[in-house]
């Protein structure tokens, strides 16, 4: 039975993927390259930043200057203040949840916590946040969902994972978790052993019929 939801945040939660490329399209102008938001957005959804840095380096053959990286986070903040929004159907869905839930994310705290605080979403994960960096692990790797079910103090097999990337999705499936795909913007084509919702007002229905199932 499902007792806890474990929500990605970036492109599921909070519509930031495509601000967060941007961002990296905007500091890469400084070098002379031009690589649109939605291209890389497809290119690295759900990758870990050290790793896509690196993947831009060797691709255009350069070296990020040392505070590229804090300097592009205060890009994104500024652009998350301006333009954030929570995903469809998300705070519908939060708002008539009664089950226990977190966000266990491959992003920073900080930068987890800025945008659930921007969307008006944190008041309904407390401090039910959790990140890779704080384990030093990320997705595709299961740690970061086994790690949230552990605080949450919950099992893998009562725990659903909510995922708009394959990293992700391949991250909730090794946890041994329920796992769903989020794909509001349909830009992954059905992936196998997993439901695919289009609007986080599907979840509820997959959670009462998975349970349904129990009773």
């Amino acid at each position: 039975m499902i007792k806890c939801l474990i929500f990605d945040c970036d492109g599921t939660l909070v519509d930031s993927e495509y601000l967060c490329n941007l961002g990296l399209e905007i500091k890469l102008r400084d070098y002379g390259i031009e690589s649109s938001a939605n291209a890389m957005m497809e290119k690295y959804r759900g990758g870990k930043l050290a790793e896509i840095l690196q993947s831009i380096e060797k691709e255009h053959n350069i070296n990020l200057k040392e505070n590229f990286i804090s300097e592009y986070r205060k890009l994104v903040d500024e652009l998350f203040e301006k333009e954030l929004n929570p995903c469809e159907g998300v705070l519908e869905f939060l708002n008539q949840n009664t089950l226990s839930i977190c966000v266990a994310s491959s992003g920073p705290a900080k930068k987890i916590n800025k945008a659930l605080e921007i969307t008006d979403l944190k008041k309904y994960f407390g401090d039910n946040i959790f990140s890779s960096y704080e384990i030093n692990s990320w997705k595709p790797d299961p740690d970061i969902f086994l790690y949230a079910a552990k605080k949450m103090g919950m099992n893998p097999d009562e725990c659903l994972v909510i995922e708009d990337s394959t990293k992700g999705i391949e991250s909730g499936l090794a946890a041994g978790m329920k796992t769903i795909l989020f794909n509001p913007m349909n830009l992954h084509e059905n992936i196998i052993r997993v439901q695919t919702i289009y609007n986080m007002n599907k979840l509820k229905d997959i959670i009462s019929a998975h349970n349904a199932e129990y009773k």
